[in-house]
């Protein structure tokens, strides 16, 4: 446990921090698996793309990644 009082209150924004990137994370990965599922709706797969892009925003997804995931939901929308 830090000392000094900068370290702490680090502590306490990285927790936080960290918490809420579990969150996005959580809800980012049962959208993919909601959209990837076969009888899955055009309103999920909808809904795992918006999730995408704002876990790029917020910082949890590269933007490369975030694009495979985007354009292997948009092969499973055309086919």
């Amino acid at each position: 446990m830090p000392n000094i009082k900068s370290a702490k209150k680090r502590v306490r924004i990285t927790a936080k921090k960290t918490l809420r990137n579990k969150i996005l994370k959580s809800n980012l990965k049962t959208a993919l698996k909601r959209a990837f599922a076969e009888e899955s709706s055009m309103e999920s797969k909808k809904r795992a793309i918006e999730l995408v892009d704002k876990a790029v925003t917020k910082g949890i997804l590269h933007k490369n990644n975030a694009a495979r995931k985007k354009s292997a939901i948009a092969r499973m929308m055309k086919s």
